[in-house]
């Protein structure tokens, strides 16, 4: 089982904006190659951080979903609390770079 969650326009509410742990989102593509790079790793921080509950979006399933977290660019990383984006990146990041975005949260 992943421990990570496929998020779709459905569930997002009640999984993330109702979460009462921080979520961090990877919005991805199938097409995107920096997204498949960071798959492994965001699966191995995944395991790594208990605390914080680790999601993904579809962008190319759920557009509007992506739009209206303004996701513009894959991937984009995003890390909510209380409902609320503290933090979101777009682009590539290394393993160091999303332990840092985690870090504040843990």
């Amino acid at each position: 089982m992943s421990a990570i969650a496929e998020i779709t326009e459905d569930t997002f509410s009640t999984e993330v904006l109702d979460s009462s742990r921080p979520v961090f989102i990877d919005y991805w593509a199938d097409w995107c190659a920096p997204c498949k790079q960071l798959a492994p790793i965001i699966d191995e921080l995944a395991r790594q951080y208990e605390g914080i509950k680790f999601c993904k979006v579809d962008t190319n399933a759920n557009p509007e979903l992506a739009a209206r977290q303004g996701v513009m660019s894959l991937p984009t990383l995003q890390v909510i609390v209380g409902g609320e984006v503290v933090n979101s990146v777009q682009g590539g990041k290394t393993k160091a770079g999303i332990i840092a975005m985690l870090e504040p949260y843990v």
